[in-house]
């Protein structure tokens, strides 16, 4: 199989095959390493060059998968799923408890290799050969939260030491200056500053993906020198010194790299931000000194002030340990952890609530009436109102045990669920030359750090104390100087900054969207591409983007179809490559076009697509050579690749055979839930390093090995789609489905080349990562593509005792380029209590998050282990957990299934995780369907996932307006929600059950006429169709507040749920 000729420095720059590390600095723990640089290793450098050698010599094969280093994926003969362990054996049991940690031994590095924060234009280019310089990259296209004339420089930041530099003042946006602008994503942010420092969480809206203009700045900062560097004599809280992890396999400690002819080259992909989370200090950083660390938790109230005091009782430091030089004002806040929340708040009550015992085999309606909400940490109320919101990042724990033998003993998973680029109907946007960040474990300012004086803030992840630069002291919103506690960065727990140059290596990439269709007989028969090329025409003037959009087409059989859509031609010119042994790119120039430049040509050839192929008998499909071809189509730039696959693929490279036998789907030893092929998995992995994403669409009445399938996406951060046998006439719910979740795929919000990293405090680490990426180094994952849509998760171990620590945070940092060309960083940071007693773990647990993580752990059990240990595992994590509080909480033994509060629905959302298709027994699931459901489970943020594990059940034949929503003039009735238990059913009535994607309304035999004549249309219970899956639009009351109420339901969810009429 021919590849892309790529120098084989940047290829292992790329996908971590050889020697190439991804660190900026020694970690002293290696699971805690931390930065969210994005670099680039363009085997194109400079401007876009679409030109591709026809032919190209193959890539010689040594080496060139290499996976057992520290990319942390497991072999394929030993595959582990989707969940990407780092370094570390599988636990045994789900219930959370770590693993010990295996390696070699650790060894500390020289000095001279202990913090480089040198960013060296070289990284990713082969060694000897020296990238074009660029000084100053523009487009003609200015961003749309920059003035035309402040385009920011694109330069290459100089190499250096020390931290970077902030860039020379831009053209008509002076520094300091910021902009605050909607999410592309939401209306326009209007007044979100009105008050300083009372500014709510974001309200969250699911779906707006609208671009709004940004607001003008508010205001040029007061004229002032340069930064004052000020002498700093005391620091806090130094992390403990441990050994740094060294080794041949995985080199994360190093902060430069050997290349093949044994040059060294400047690591590109965290050197942009610099040291981890454990990194060394800077050297010109004093020594650390302990001290107690309720002062690195002293968190002002709002106003903040500088206050002088403590409240009476207040463990602490003397204002006299903390001696300023400088003369600097000294402030005490007051201790604002949990321990002396209990009694500042008086919150018994709420404690008596969550551990109140609950007999499940006594109480019955154990279920809210309303969606359950997450539980509120336990946290002062001022520094509550700045946390993150749920939706977007959330703990299984919202109380954080001291210890890991703490942990262990509550038998609960540690971990967090992520909804990091979800829509946002209210996103402050922050433009500025400096981003302030922790100069040791690069944490971006947040609300949860602490300001010893006006010059000076502590981390709340490392406690280094950093100065205050000179430029972060002058407030935007409120036009004061010497307030930086009151900045907007440290007001919002979500935040997002438009980057300047030095978080880019290139220019930022443009939009690029291929479209892959299978042609054979079996799609055409399908009549999926009628549907498809019709909403793409429909959607094409609204696909994220700008005047530099770029847009191609392949179509394949048993060949493989380009499209040249050269500007002058009458028609689009078709080229066909019939060697799928060795493909290439037959006019690389034309095939992927600017949208703007050729709309009439790229229109003409969506309206003939559909009748070119109506009367082909080809029945084989080259799946695997097309989605080479769409490779080396979009590697030089990077972008989006969209295919669309109806069979098993039959001819070339990444052929497969069926492996279904349909009575032994259920069986333990023989269901093939593992790739039958590498092809797939090692194709995403150069779709990565290209920045490429690839999204599956799979429409297929049979079975077509999605388990292997599935890599193309899942390793290339790309979505996978799945509709069932799939039929324009056969099955129309599916064409009305495909039509609405298409929309909404090619109108929503677009990351491009992103990576994220999670930081949390010192003592915590991250040991697994579930979604769909692929961990580029230690902790940093690659997203060529991200969405609004996608959801992550990650599995923690306390490491270290918390010991004197009163709270800890999380933060994730999300690196990415807009569909509009701007470079940003959406941050979130929660702020969560650390407890020492076993009921305060269970008072805090948040029973959805919980499930949600225990099914990530069960999906990887059932891919590495069986589907038995899966649910048997599952099962034993509830047992495991309620023995606990049973034999350790409870003070007074009770007969019955005694379960706390806050953990009363675990049993009811286990069962029903037993009952999804990626878990359930018998042979009612396809392969494909339960491979499916597990993509599903893996990347759906916690809302959906939910709402597909425990439908909720409401009665609808008695809608009324009391207690109703009123959304864009709609009224919209909120009926309670019911039990999922039979005797909540009635004859009499209709219920209306939302599985998340599927809803069932069922009629009782005796239900109302009224209804069913004013809802349904039809004069009585007998005259219901049997294949009902619409209701009609009455001009009834009854029907308006149905239809409304259906229509809001399916409108808070990125895809469409069908409705079946059941009697």
């Amino acid at each position: 199989m021919a590849q892309p000729a790529r120098p084989a420095a940047s290829y292992r720059s790329q996908n971590g095959a050889g020697q190439q590390p991804y660190s900026n600095g020694p970690v002293q723990n290696q699971m805690m390493h931390s930065s969210d640089a994005q670099g680039y290793s363009p085997s194109v450098p400079g401007p876009y060059s679409h030109q591709t050698p026809s032919k190209v010599p193959p890539h010689p094969s040594s080496g060139q998968y290499n996976y057992s280093g520290s990319q942390n994926v497991s072999q394929f003969n030993s595959y582990q799923g989707p969940g990407q362990t780092l370094n570390r054996t599988p636990a045994a049991p789900l219930s959370g408890s770590p693993v010990q940690q295996t390696g070699p031994v650790p060894q500390v590095l020289p000095p001279a290799l202990q913090n480089s924060a040198a960013v060296s234009s070289a990284g990713g280019f082969p060694p000897g050969v020296s990238p074009p310089m660029h000084p100053n990259w523009q487009y003609s296209q200015a961003p749309v939260s920059h003035p035309a004339a402040a385009q920011p420089s694109h330069s290459a930041p100089v190499a250096g030491t020390g931290p970077a530099q902030p860039p020379p003042p831009l053209s008509g946006n002076p520094p300091g200056s910021y902009q605050y602008a909607a999410s592309p994503g939401g209306p326009s942010l209007q007044n979100s500053y009105m008050k300083p420092g009372s500014v709510p969480p974001p309200v969250t809206q699911p779906l707006t993906p609208l671009h709004p203009p940004s607001r003008p700045p508010l205001g040029p900062p007061p004229v002032g020198g340069p930064p004052l560097i000020r002498p700093s004599t005391v620091t806090a809280g130094a992390p403990s010194t441990q050994s740094l992890l060294h080794s041949a396999t995985n080199q994360e400690g190093d902060a430069t790299s050997a290349a093949g002819d044994g040059s060294v080259v400047q690591n590109s992909y965290d050197a942009i931000e610099g040291g981890g989370l454990m990194a060394t200090p800077h050297p010109s950083a004093p020594a650390n000194l302990k001290m107690n660390r309720n002062v690195g938790y002293s968190y002002p109230a709002l106003p903040p002030g500088y206050q002088n005091t403590s409240p009476p009782g207040a463990p602490g430091m003397q204002a006299s340990a903390l001696q300023y030089p400088d003369g600097s004002k000294h402030f005490h806040q007051p201790p604002l952890g949990t321990n002396h929340l209990n009694a500042s708040m008086g919150s018994l009550s709420l404690q008596q609530e969550g551990l109140r015992p609950v007999n499940l085999l006594q109480e019955r309606n154990i279920l809210p009436t309303t969606l359950l909400q997450a539980p509120v940490p336990n946290l002062h109320e001022d520094i509550q109102k700045l946390n993150c919101n749920p939706e977007l990042f959330r703990c299984t724990l919202t109380n954080i045990p001291q210890t890991q033998a703490l942990l262990n003993k509550a038998k609960l998973p540690l971990g967090l669920l992520l909804h990091p680029f979800k829509d946002l109907s209210q996103l402050p946007v922050v433009t500025s030359s400096t981003i302030v960040r922790c100069r040791s474990c690069r944490t971006y300012i947040n609300p949860f750090v602490s300001f010893l004086d006006q010059r000076r803030w502590k981390c709340n992840l490392c406690y280094r104390v950093n100065d205050v630069p000179e430029e972060f002291m002058y407030n935007p919103v409120t036009r004061v100087y010497g307030e930086p506690h009151k900045r907007p960065e440290v007001q919002n727990a979500t935040i997002e900054f438009m980057a300047p140059s030095e978080y880019m290596l290139r220019p930022p990439q443009p939009p690029v969207y291929l479209f892959v269709f299978d042609v054979s007989h079996n799609a055409i028969e399908t009549g999926y591409l009628n549907t498809v090329c019709k909403t793409l025409l429909d959607n094409l003037d609204l696909l994220p983007g700008n005047t530099r959009t770029k847009i191609g087409f392949i179509t394949f059989d048993s060949t493989i179809h380009f499209y040249s859509l050269q500007e002058g031609l009458s028609q689009p010119q078709m080229l066909i490559v019939s060697d799928i042994e060795d493909v290439f790119i037959p006019m690389p120039e034309n095939l992927l076009v600017n949208l703007n430049e050729n709309k009439e040509l790229i229109q003409d050839l969506l309206k003939s697509l559909p009748q070119m192929f109506t009367k082909s008998l080809e029945t084989q499909s080259a799946l695997g050579p097309a989605l080479q071809a769409a490779f080396k189509l979009m590697s030089p730039s990077g972008g989006r690749i969209s295919v669309f696959q109806t069979q098993l693929p039959s001819v070339g490279m990444g052929a497969l055979k069926s492996r279904e036998e349909p009575n032994q789907r259920a069986t333990a030893k023989d269901i093939h839930l593992t790739p039958s092929t590498d092809f797939y998995k090692k194709l995403a992995l150069d779709c990565s390093g290209q920045q490429v994403a690839v999204d599956l669409f799979l429409l297929s009445g049979q079975y077509s090995d999605l388990a292997s399938l599935g890599c193309i996406s899942r390793y290339s951060a790309g979505s996978v789609y799945y509709y069932q046998s799939y039929h324009h006439k056969h099955n129309p719910v599916q064409v009305e489905k495909l039509q609405k979740e298409l929309k909404r795929y090619l109108t929503r919000k677009i990351g491009f080349e992103a990576v994220m990293r999670i930081r949390c405090t010192k003592g915590l680490s991250i040991h697994t990562f579930h979604g769909n990426f692929f961990v580029r180094s230690t902790d940093l994952l690659s997203l060529p593509n991200v969405n609004p849509d996608a959801g992550y998760a990650v599995q923690m171990s306390v490491e270290e005792s918390l010991t004197d620590m009163q709270v800890v945070s999380f933060q994730s940092a999300l690196l990415y380029t807009s569909s509009k060309g701007e470079r940003r960083i959406r941050v979130h940071t929660m702020c969560l209590p650390v407890v020492t007693t076993l009921s305060d773990v269970y008072l805090g647990a948040d029973v959805q998050a919980i499930t949600g993580l225990l099914a990530n752990m069960a999906v990887d059990r059932s891919v590495s282990a069986t589907l038995s240990d899966a649910r048997d595992a599952l099962v034993n994590a509830v047992i495991d957990s309620l023995s606990a509080y049973r034999s350790s909480v409870l003070s007074i033994q009770q007969p019955g299934l005694m379960a706390p509060s806050s953990l009363r629905l675990f049993p009811l959302y286990v069962l029903a995780l037993l009952k999804q298709k990626a878990f359930q027994t018998g042979t009612n699931a396809r392969l494909d369907e339960r491979i499916f459901s597990m993509c599903q489970v893996k990347n759906q943020p916690l809302v959906y996932l939910m709402l597909m594990t425990h439908p909720s059940l409401y009665r609808v034949d008695n809608l009324t307006d009391e207690g109703a929503l009123n959304i864009n003039d709609r009224t919209i009735p909120q009926p309670p929600i019911l039990q999922l238990s039979v005797e909540k059913l009635s004859r009499e009535g209709a219920y209306l059950m939302d599985a998340g994607s599927v809803m069932f309304l069922w009629i009782g035999k005796s239900c109302g006429q009224s209804f069913i004549s004013q809802v349904l249309g039809v004069p009585n219970y007998g005259s219901i169709p049997q294949n009902m899956t619409h209701l009609p639009e009455l001009e009834t009351a009854e029907s308006i507040r149905t239809v409304a109420f259906i229509s809001w339901l399916r409108e808070q969810r990125p895809f469409f749920p069908i409705l079946y009429v059941i009697k």
